[in-house]
This record gives structure tokens, C-alpha cells and sequence, in this order.
């Protein structure tokens, strides 16, 4: 790609970004070309679909996410591991309104653009609980779709503002719910 082409990709990721962050996935194409100070014919040259464009600003995030989760799987205690994973997974997908209902969408969809990165997200996930599961301290009746779903429901609840102030609270619930032992529930 010519560096002029990059650079204008790159700034329309970036309004896109800063869009998607203040009104949700559903935000108008329309909108952030005008807020790039583009032609929408333009945008659609870099990203002929919504879909194409949340890929190309989300992938780096889902890759960063994945990553975070194999490094925890050897750095942190398996518990830890996981909550520490789980807290990021959900402050991630609260920066952007209404992600959560395309990355459940995209788990089934192979054809999605964001299918191959929502699913390394969620095996990411599924190894940080079994790992945790295998050590005994989190609990054996869930799996990594049950994790994945949970990132949904808690960045749902910072979605809420009726409930965001509950949020941390509810997430450390959740949280402890998944652990066994003392500091969890029961498995």
C-alpha cells in the first residue's frame, strides 16, 4: 500500500475509532466520513462493508486480547489469570456500545469478517478457565462459551447507566462465582 493510501487509512481508522467509542457499532458510515473530512465514497474504497471496517479496527484489539491471555497463562496464578483477563476482555468491549451482540454473532458466522478473530478470543479464554480448572480453582460446570457470554453480559451491564455504577460490584460477583474454594462459589 503507498504511504499516502496508509496514512488516509490510518486516519479514517482513527475517526472511526473515536465515532464507534461515543455512539456504539451502529454509528453512520455517512458520519465518519464527513467527521474525516472524506467523500463516503472514499471510505468505501478502504472499507467496502461496516463490517470490513469494525474488522479492521477491532482485529488489533482481539489480537491484543489474545495475546494478554497467553501471556497470563504463564505468568499469573490460573485464578488470577483469568479474572485479570476476564477484567480486561470486559473493559475492552465496554469502550464500544453494542460490540458485544457482533462478536456473538460472528462466533456463528464463518462468513463474518470478525468470525477467525472472535473465535481466537474466546478459545484465548477457554485455555485461561481450563487452566484454572485443571488447578482446581475455578469451577468445571463452565466453558469458554460461558466465559465468552459473560464478557457480554458485563460489558452489557457498563452499557446500562442505570446499572453502570453496579458494574465493578456485579463483575467481581460474576467473578467469584466462576472460582471455587474460598474465594469463589462452589463448583
Amino acid at each position: 500500500m503507498r504511504a499516502d493510501a496508509r496514512k488516509n487509512r490510518d486516519h479514517l481508522l482513527a475517526v472511526a475509532g473515536t465515532a464507534l467509542a461515543e455512539q456504539g457499532v451502529e454509528v453512520s458510515l455517512r458520519d465518519i466520513a464527513r467527521r474525516a473530512d472524506v467523500g463516503l465514497a472514499t471510505l468505501l474504497r478502504h472499507f467496502p462493508t461496516r463490517e470490513a471496517l469494525l474488522d479492521a479496527l477491532l482485529r488489533t484489539s482481539f489480537d491484543e486480547m489474545t495475546a494478554r491471555a497467553a501471556a497470563l497463562e504463564t505468568s499469573d496464578a490460573p485464578a488470577e489469570a483469568l479474572v485479570s483477563w476476564l477484567r480486561d476482555c470486559v473493559a475492552w468491549t465496554t469502550e464500544y456500545r453494542g460490540v458485544t451482540v457482533l462478536m456473538a454473532a460472528a462466533i456463528d458466522d464463518t462468513e463474518s469478517a470478525l468470525h477467525a478473530s472472535c473465535v481466537a478470543l474466546r478459545a484465548a479464554g477457554a485455555r485461561l478457565l481450563a487452566r484454572a480448572q485443571d488447578a482446581g480453582t475455578a469451577r468445571t460446570d463452565v466453558d469458554g462459551t460461558d466465559v465468552f457470554a459473560l464478557v457480554a453480559a458485563l460489558a452489557w451491564l457498563g452499557d446500562q447507566p442505570a446499572l453502570a455504577p453496579r458494574a465493578d460490584h456485579l463483575f467481581d460477583v460474576v467473578a467469584s462465582a466462576l472460582l471455587t474454594g474460598a474465594a469463589g462459589g462452589d463448583a
